[in-house]
Formats: structure tokens, C-alpha cells, sequence
């Protein structure tokens, strides 16, 4: 995996756990984490596409 491309899901996981640790329910946990996952990995392109990668 390319530098960009980790840097950028771990910055999304970062994200992600800080707002995950609110939610009591596990499955809403996981079902934010799916969606979050998701999008993220459809904004990739984009992202790379603006910074020229």
C-alpha cells in the first residue's frame, strides 16, 4: 500500500474513533464503520486526483 493511501485511511480511522467511542450500541459501531469505510474509499480517487497523485 502506497504512503497516500495509508495516510489517508488512517486519518479516517482516526476520525472515525473519536466519534465511534459515543455510540453504546456495537452494531451501530459497526454500521458506522461500514458506512464511513464506504465513503471513504469512494472519495480515494478524488482525493488523489486534487493532490496531483
Amino acid at each position: 500500500m502506497d504512503p497516500v493511501t495509508m495516510t489517508y485511511y488512517a486519518t479516517v480511522c482516526a476520525a472515525l474513533s473519536l466519534g465511534a467511542g459515543r455510540l453504546h450500541s456495537a452494531l451501530l459501531r459497526i454500521l458506522s464503520g461500514v458506512v464511513v469505510g464506504l465513503i471513504a474509499a469512494a472519495m480515494l480517487p478524488s482525493v488523489r486526483g486534487v493532490l496531483g497523485l
